[in-house]
């Protein structure tokens, strides 16, 4: 039996630095095999995040926003044309909505992210290989999946990008109710293992909590990290708001999991017959604006680099040195004012 590792788990070994500037680092990378971006952050296309507000701010950073599928043919439509050549759509592995992807193409997405919670299948292969036959030129994400063959299949299929992350987001709950998932440091790894050879670059998506797990994620072997929570908790996200004392802003968000019974019930009128909810909806309190959180979280990657003794995403991956920690790693690293 191997062992599997949370970001948690693991550390940075500090290397040799002679970037003189925090700022020096570049944090251009490529989001599929033909299409680079200026931030290595991604919104997760989910209903409680991706909106215009947000997708405006994401292309202002050197990003690309990918709108969730969970929503009519002629609402994405009109997103298209708001966003052309600079947005992607998103579908699930249903047959008989490729005409209505196909369209939205022809319309001008740059891409389409196939967005299912278990991408490693059949269908999934059949999804991605007929819609690159009508739309060679396309550019594909495909996901989810959390093993180093899955990585490889769905590249094989003639995926462009792959997302990487079983059951580790906040309002995931599937590795509990069905026990399948891979620890996401372990998952990113081993099929960074892969998309090195292969180059194909993976997404890491899920189980980012701040800017030291984008840095592990990206050391890993991630190109690029999709972040739904801490994106749904910004003033501009897409999620409903109410009105909470607390907050500097005056409201909080509701952030759910796309398999919730709250998402369920809103999208299908209840949850299918036969399954159970795999997610869960909360409320958080609205702390920061999304330029706060991408400044803060940029921020953090440039310090991790200079550490790293990198210039670059990928120096920082070529020189990456692990090592495992104990629980009480996270309690030493965290601040501790003294006691009077």
């Amino acid at each position: 039996m191997r062992k599997g590792r949370t970001f948690d788990d693991v550390a940075l070994v500090p290397q040799f630095n002679n970037v003189p500037s925090r700022t020096e680092p570049n944090l251009d990378t490529w989001l599929t095999k033909d299409l680079k971006i200026q931030c290595p952050l991604l919104a997760s296309n989910m209903d409680t995040v991706i909106g215009e507000e947000l997708a405006d701010i994401l292309l202002d950073n050197g990003t690309f926003p990918i709108f969730h599928r969970f929503t009519s043919y002629e609402d994405q439509l009109k997103w298209v044309k708001k966003y052309k050549e600079k947005t992607f759509v998103s579908c699930g592995i249903l047959t008989h909505k490729l005409d209505e992807i196909r369209k939205l193409l022809d319309a001008g997405a740059m891409g389409v992210c196939i967005d299912v919670a278990h991408g490693h299948s059949d269908k999934m292969f059949h999804t991605i290989e007929m819609l690159k036959k009508s739309h060679l030129n396309k550019e594909i994400i495909a996901g989810n999946v959390c093993t180093a063959m899955a990585y490889h299949d769905l590249v094989n299929a003639g995926a462009d990008a792959v997302k990487v992350g079983v059951g580790p987001g906040s309002a995931c709950t599937t590795r509990m109710i069905t026990g399948f998932g891979v620890p996401q440091f372990t998952a990113i790894k081993e099929c960074a293992t892969v998309a090195e050879k292969l180059r194909i670059p993976l997404i890491a998506d899920g189980g980012i909590r701040n800017s030291r797990d984008v840095v592990l994620a990206l050391a890993a072997g991630a190109s690029s990290v999709m972040i739904g929570k801490l994106f749904a908790v910004t003033k501009e996200s897409a999620a409903p708001k109410r009105p909470c004392e607390t907050s500097p802003f005056g409201v909080e968000a509701k952030y759910r999991g796309q398999a919730s019974e709250d998402f369920q019930n809103d999208f299908y009128g209840a949850l299918k017959e036969k399954t159970v909810a795999e997610g869960v909806d909360f409320w958080a309190e609205v702390e920061d604006t999304a330029q706060e959180l991408i400044d803060q979280l940029m921020g953090g990657i440039r310090s991790g680099l200079t550490y790293g003794g990198a210039r670059s995403i990928k120096e920082l991956q070529r020189k990456a040195e692990f090592i495992e920690v104990s629980a009480a790693y996270a309690h030493e690293s965290l601040p501790r004012p003294l006691k009077h």
